[in-house]
């Protein structure tokens, strides 16, 4: 229908921004992508200039509203990267460039923290790990003092492109599980967290719920866009709770299993579950009520993306057109991989954990090195879905594939094969965080859930486990965990 409205997602990732419209069914109309540079000033060092987002953003709205698209926009909504510290002056302008997920130099400010507050642990549900906002905001304190002093307001990455947008401050329950400050059971920031990492609560935006509205388009967006006046903005949500609600898994048990720049198993529940000794992360989910438990490692395919360069390849595609060529007795043979280019989350919390091939001999080639590669990735993500709660796997019965990943059909029966559980393709595996976000919009917009949820993307294909693969993966599983064991 030509003046039916649509919904405008925004998914802040890290190798790029993606923005998607869908329709009231859901279905994705029109989308838009532009490339995000990495910069590693020194090793452990992770960052992002947030100007740099804002030009994407406005790039791929120009693209995606043209032709009358934005003017049937009726909600907007945002997802994006977790954990980035966005350092704000009095004036709203970035102090310094973002540190991301993925930087790993305050692995000595964990220590502080907990140091700072008896039972850090127990207070906060979850590890003190490197990659979260809060240690990243002592090391500023302890390395940087002069710009530590000039912060005024720290936003998660997503929250700074609702500031240029819309000229408001906020964050979302979701989100901001993933800066060590928030009372994850309450939903709202604790002064004890706050307090053990030398922050104010005038520093932290408000935390709603994701659904919520959280502003309006400002008035000269709107304009050069034609999206109507007033179109809300959702408080949005971190990007894997976000591509949970782009598939529909909000009830306890299910969940996806995403192959992006990192690789996460995530499964939702109905209750908060701490388990802080398994570096499993236990979060607020997008939906109000509702929790989530998540593992995180933080080389998924980007493995694939460093090993295509090492091996000269011209791509990610050619390397795993090569690795599916492989013969049984070839993939047996290959080496084993650990996937931990820059240290890893859940299960080892070891920011010093460094990735390695074991068993080289001169009969491995680019293709067997891809092979073990997404092998040694499959096999991460299987330790991680061991750390979830037993009461919780034992409620999982298929899981989502999503990410890029999810576009490799040799990796999905792979993944399928090692984790032994069904892993279910949409169409739209790549994009669900962006879907997820325009849901988040179609939400605050005054969509009912049960409308907005009712039809989840369709399936593409169910990738099943096969038997006849299952000792040999779990030899070489078992190898692979007395590796890291071994090389700790």
């Amino acid at each position: 229908m030509p003046g039916a409205d649509l919904f405008l997602g925004i998914d802040l990732g890290t190798s790029e921004l993606k923005t998607v419209l869908i329709d009231e069914h859901g279905g994705v109309v029109r989308s838009a992508s532009a490339a995000l540079a990495l910069h590693h000033a020194q090793p452990g060092w992770s960052e992002q200039h947030p100007r740099d987002w804002w030009t994407a953003c406005v790039d791929c709205l120009d693209r995606l509203c043209a032709e009358g698209f934005g003017a049937r926009v009726a909600g907007i909504g945002l997802s994006g990267q977790m954990h980035g510290a966005v350092l704000l002056d009095a004036a709203r302008e970035p102090i310094r460039p973002a540190m991301l997920w993925n930087d790993t130099r305050s692995e000595a400010q964990c220590r502080s923290l907990r140091a700072n507050l008896r039972d850090f642990e127990g207070v906060a549900g979850n590890l003190a790990m490197p990659g979260f906002t809060a240690p990243k905001l002592l090391w500023l304190r302890e390395h940087a003092p002069r710009d530590f002093e000039r912060v005024d307001l720290v936003l998660l990455p997503k929250d700074y492109l609702r500031l240029c947008l819309s000229g408001q401050a906020a964050t979302d329950a979701s989100d901001a599980s993933g800066t060590l400050w928030l009372d994850i059971a309450r939903r709202d920031w604790s002064p004890a967290l706050l307090q053990a990492g030398h922050m104010r609560r005038e520093q932290m935006p408000p935390v709603l719920e994701a659904c919520a509205a959280a502003g309006t388009l400002r008035a000269e967006l709107a304009r050069r866009w034609s999206i109507p006046a007033g179109v809300p903005i959702a408080a949005g949500a971190g990007d894997n709770a976000a591509a949970a609600i782009g598939t529909g898994a909000v009830a306890p048990g299910e969940g996806f299993v995403s192959l992006g720049t990192s690789g996460v198993v995530f499964v939702s529940a109905d209750r908060y579950e701490p388990d802080p000794a398994s570096a499993l992360h236990s979060f607020c989910h997008a939906l109000p009520g509702t929790w989530h438990q998540m593992s995180v490692m933080l080389s998924a395919a980007e493995c694939l993306r460093w090993v295509t360069r090492l091996s000269g390849q011209p791509d990610e595609a050619h390397a795993l057109a090569a690795a599916a060529r492989l013969d049984a007795g070839q993939r047996a043979g290959a080496p084993l991989f650990l996937p931990y280019l820059g240290g890893e989350r859940t299960p080892h919390n070891d920011a010093r954990a460094r990735a390695l091939f074991h068993g080289l001999g001169h009969e491995h080639d680019a293709a067997a090195l891809a092979w073990a590669v997404i092998e040694g990735v499959s096999f991460g993500l299987r330790d991680g879905l061991a750390c979830m709660p037993a009461s919780l796997r034992a409620r999982v019965r298929m899981l989502d594939l999503v990410g890029g990943g999810a576009r490799s059909e040799l990796w999905a029966q792979l993944l399928a094969d090692v984790l032994e559980i069904p892993l279910r393709v949409r169409a739209d595996a790549a994009g669900g965080a962006a879907v997820g976000a325009a849901r988040l919009g179609a939400l605050a917009a005054g969509r009912p859930l049960e409308q907005v949820l009712r039809a989840p993307p369709a399936a593409q294909r169910v990738f099943e486990p096969a038997a006849a693969t299952r000792e040999l993966l779990r030899e070489r599983h078992a190898r692979f965990r007395a590796l890291y064991a071994a090389c700790r």
